[in-house]
C-alpha cells in the first residue's frame, strides 16, 4: 500500500520542499510538501491533510499552528515534529543529513 507523506514547514521554500525531494524515491511512499506562512509557495490545506497518512513538521510551533489551523482536518493522523530549526537553504547537505537521520524510522520498511 502506498503511504502519502506530507512534510510541512513555514514558507515551503527551504526545508519541506527539500524533504520532499529527498524521500520522493523512497519505496511505498508518495511526498508533498507545503507551509503554514500565509505567503508559503504552497499552503497547507484542507485538500493536502485529506491525501496525507502521515504528517511531518519541522518545529513544534509547526504542530501547534496545524492544530489551530487545521485540527478538524487532521482526524487523528499522527504528526511528527522533526524539531529542525529554519537555519538551513534548500538541500543543505547538513539538511539532508538531518532529514536522513531523523525520518526514515517513522516510514514504512522498503516494499
Amino acid at each position: 500500500m502506498l503511504r502519502h507523506v506530507l512534510f510541512v514547514c513555514s514558507q515551503n521554500r527551504l526545508r519541506s520542499p527539500t524533504a520532499e525531494q529527498v524521500f520522493a524515491d523512497w519505496p511505498g511512499i508518495e511526498t508533498q510538501s507545503a507551509g503554514l506562512g500565509n505567503d508559503a509557495n504552497t499552503p497547507v490545506s484542507p485538500e493536502l491533510l485529506a491525501w496525507s497518512d502521515m504528517i511531518f513538521v519541522m518545529e513544534k510551533a509547526h504542530r501547534n499552528k496545524l492544530a489551530k489551523k487545521f485540527g478538524r482536518y487532521l482526524n487523528g493522523k499522527r504528526v511528527i515534529c522533526l524539531d529542525i530549526p529554519d537555519d538551513y537553504e534548500f538541500m543543505d547537505p547538513v539538511l539532508v543529513q538531518l532529514l536522513q537521520q531523523k525520518v526514515p524510522r517513522f516510514l514504512p520498511a522498503g516494499v
